[in-house]
């Protein structure tokens, strides 16, 4: 009987296609890694594109301003003769650099009451006109007051809605941008007169705009 000569089959070894799988995850893994590290990047860097808008020093009401800016104004320097002035119950003070328009309560407003008076727009107008003529694009800033009689906060709050009162007025008739527009509400704080008086007390209930050349 002829022998056969059949040669055993050769295994095929496993081992490089284990290294070629391996080679793959660590090619994918490597890009995910990295598309992860981006993505990372682009979040970060939206999340401090967008915080200016929320936080830091200025991230106020439009209607603020630093008191720093306003430190050189005096509210009782000397009085000023402006001829488009025509209401003798609104007085001027100020500068060359600034100028201080008073109106009184009764000006402005009835007694205890934040509502601008249908009487008192012919002075607001002349206000506003004037700011126009000598304080273009200038900052204003308004001041409200009261006498000391009543609440401490109560009077705040009186004082506020007044220079807010204003505020909204110089900006939707009187022609003057929101941004240029600043208040400081004081209250009690600051008398002009005596409270011990009425006279005293009369001068204490007041409004004071405030009008700076532009820089």
């Amino acid at each position: 009987m002829a022998d056969l000569n059949v040669e055993p089959k050769k295994k095929t070894s496993v081992l490089p296609w284990l290294l070629l799988v391996l080679a793959v995850l660590a090619v994918v893994f490597f890009f995910t890694r990295d598309n992860d590290k981006d993505d990372n990047t682009v979040v970060a860097a939206d999340s401090t594109a967008a915080a200016p808008a929320t936080i830091g020093a200025d991230a106020t009401p439009d209607n603020t301003r630093r008191d720093d800016d306003w430190a050189d104004v005096d509210l009782k320097s000397p009085s000023q003769k402006y001829d488009e002035i025509e209401n003798k119950d609104i007085n001027v003070r100020g500068t060359n650099d600034y100028a201080v328009y008073d109106l009184g309560e009764h000006v402005l407003f009835a007694e205890g009451k934040s509502e601008i008076q249908n009487n008192a727009i012919a002075n607001l107008k002349q206000v506003a006109a004037s700011i126009k003529k000598r304080f273009d694009n200038g900052q204003v800033r308004l001041y409200g007051f009261t006498d000391s009689q009543g609440d401490q906060q109560s009077n705040l709050q009186l004082s506020e809605a007044r220079a807010e009162a204003v505020r909204r007025w110089l900006i939707t008739e009187g022609g003057i941008a929101e941004s240029r527009i600043s208040m400081n509400s004081k209250g009690e704080a600051d008398p002009k007169g005596s409270n011990a008086t009425e006279e005293g007390r009369k001068e204490n209930r007041r409004v004071q705009i405030v009008a700076k050349k532009a820089d």
